[in-house]
């Protein structure tokens, strides 16, 4: 089988490794793909991710016979609307199902019709209105986008003048672009944050081990918030009954409210949870596996990918066993010297000659200049490990890191901690 997985990072790096397990799987083109993806597949660097009619056009023109489309763009875009339109099928959902992550708006109200716990908001597109709500509004509280915005489109203000400038920035100086025409304005809360990825055809659901990711670019989950500087899986907070009662009043609503709304979701959806007093509320849709957190997710599968894949593309999902690995996996980013903020590309990594058998490199913001493999992104490669216990696989995955340099090298050194203190806890 010839596979085409469109995205550029280590998510994609992570899922086109999982389909290479496959013996009936023989090319698998990556594009644009990167670096460490072109050791994995045929990396079209020249065909970008946004790309519509040229990725359809170089699936047609290769007989492709299953398509992944990875990121949130191009689904948004309408890339499996256009792929399935020349025959070619593939995973993810469509770009009305799509809006789910697409618009905040959209999702918020989709919850608030169908009674799907969250928090609760009022949308604006109208900057004077609402600096008018923050007057009355409790602090900290949380000021998003409604569009994509790269996962950077959510503010959380601590006080009424951070709240107007979080609004100013948003609506009117365009930080996010035409992403900032309305906003959701949504109240603060607490409570330890999982993420769940779910394979679904619509109507059937898998779900995926529970994660947990560290956004805060510094130890002890201080300074920026980044697009994820690790993760570990399972989520020692989600619990079998917290993920009953998340099946019964977040996933399976959510799906059937999809399809009342006539745009059934099928692909991975991704559940960024808040386990509050009150119970698991959502903090938000993604309409695609979480990066970093398939990094940690899919290394536990023991299913074969491309064969749960194709049970969502084909609508039989319900006759499938999904199954997962009793152990623990951890993810370390290593990042270039300065991000979230401003940083340097361009600089040449050295590697072990080799890794634990339970170790592997996923490659994020890495590309080929000459000989040398260089960094080319903020978040530049994903050190994950698997092992029994999450205390085994973070050791391994911190080990296999500090194999691994390039100049600038940063990472955090407490992923994982609060996991295992909550595990001591239980």
């Amino acid at each position: 089988m010839k596979l085409l997985v469109v995205g550029s990072g280590g998510r994609e790096h992570t899922i086109i490794k999982k389909l290479k397990e496959n013996p009936a799987v023989e090319t698998i083109y990556a594009l644009p793909g990167n670096g460490g993806i072109a050791a994995d597949a045929v990396c079209v660097p020249e065909i970008g991710a946004k790309d519509i009619p040229a990725i359809v056009e170089f699936a047609q023109a290769h007989a492709v016979d299953f398509a992944v489309v990875a990121p949130d763009d191009p689904l948004a875009l309408g890339c499996v609307d256009r792929l399935h339109e020349v025959g070619i099928p593939c995973f993810g959902p469509d770009a009305k199902a799509a809006r789910i992550e697409a618009s905040k708006v959209f999702s918020k109200n989709l919850m608030k019709k169908y009674g799907i716990p969250t928090a609760a908001y009022e949308v604006f597109n109208d900057p004077a209105k609402a600096m008018a709500y923050l007057e009355t509004a409790d602090f900290p509280i949380v000021i998003k986008a409604d569009g994509l915005a790269l996962g950077k489109g959510v503010l959380i203000p601590q006080n009424l003048e951070e709240g107007k400038a979080a609004v100013k920035s948003i609506m009117e100086d365009k930080a996010f672009g035409d992403s900032g025409n309305e906003i959701v304005i949504e109240e603060f809360l607490t409570g330890p944050e999982v993420s769940v990825l779910a394979f679904t055809d619509g109507t059937a659901i898998r779900p995926m081990v529970s994660s947990m990711d560290h956004k805060r670019a510094g130890d002890g989950d201080t300074g920026l918030n980044t697009g994820g500087m690790g993760t570990v899986a399972p989520n020692p907070y989600y619990t079998a009954e917290i993920a009953q009662e998340c099946m019964d009043t977040i996933f399976l609503p959510t799906l059937a409210a999809m399809r009342a709304e006539g745009c059934p979701f099928k692909g991975c959806l991704y559940f960024g949870l808040m386990l509050t007093p009150k119970g698991p509320k959502v903090i938000e849709y993604n309409c695609r596996f979480g990066d970093p957190e398939t990094q940690v997710v899919l290394p536990l599968l023991k299913t074969d990918l491309l064969t749960v894949m194709q049970a969502v593309e084909n609508e039989t999902l319900a006759d499938l066993e999904v199954e997962w690995s009793d152990g623990a996996a951890a993810c370390v980013i290593l990042a270039s010297g300065g991000y979230p903020g401003s940083y340097e590309k361009g600089k040449i990594m050295t590697f072990p000659e080799s890794t634990a058998a339970n170790v592997t490199i996923i490659h994020a913001g890495s590309k080929i200049s000459g000989d040398n493999l260089v960094t080319n992104g903020g978040r530049v490669l994903g050190i994950t490990a698997t092992a029994p216990t999450l205390k085994e696989a973070l050791a391994d995955a911190y080990a296999a890191a500090a194999t691994v340099d390039f100049e600038g090298k940063y990472m955090r050194s407490d992923i994982g901690q609060r996991a295992l203190r909550a595990m001591e806890e239980v």
